[in-house]
């Protein structure tokens, strides 16, 4: 896993792995790219307000990096987290899970003081 940074880089990304992209994730990711046909899309994972618990991860597929976002890359995907988002997903880990209960993008956030029964959304 590699961080990418820029000559002028914010402090967080020059650390090691602020977070974790998992291999699964990062698999299904590379099939969705694929299925969209846009190799240029790369995965954003943010925090906003709302949801049960106060705050609630969001997913979605982004061209375009921001100077200041965090960029993962794992196994030639690109994950891409916002520096007001990386302050809630420190140590946290983005992965894909199969189960009985579905198939979804899910985030081990060590942060989360609690989380709700929907698993979207969690409490500092």
């Amino acid at each position: 896993m590699n961080v990418s940074a820029s000559t002028a880089a914010p402090n967080y990304q020059q650390l090691d792995a602020p977070l974790l992209f998992t291999q699964a994730a990062a698999a299904k990711v590379r099939e969705l790219v694929q299925e969209e046909g846009n190799e240029a899309l790369k995965l954003r994972v943010y925090i906003q307000g709302g949801g049960c618990s106060g705050f609630q991860y969001g997913f979605e597929f982004d061209e375009q990096q921001a100077d200041d976002d965090l960029a993962i890359a794992t196994d030639g995907v690109t994950l891409l987290v916002d520096p007001l988002s990386l302050q809630y997903l420190m140590g946290a880990q983005v992965d894909y899970s199969e189960s009985l209960h579905g198939a979804q993008f899910v985030i081990r956030n060590p942060n989360a003081k609690t989380t709700c029964g929907c698993g979207s959304s969690f409490t500092v």
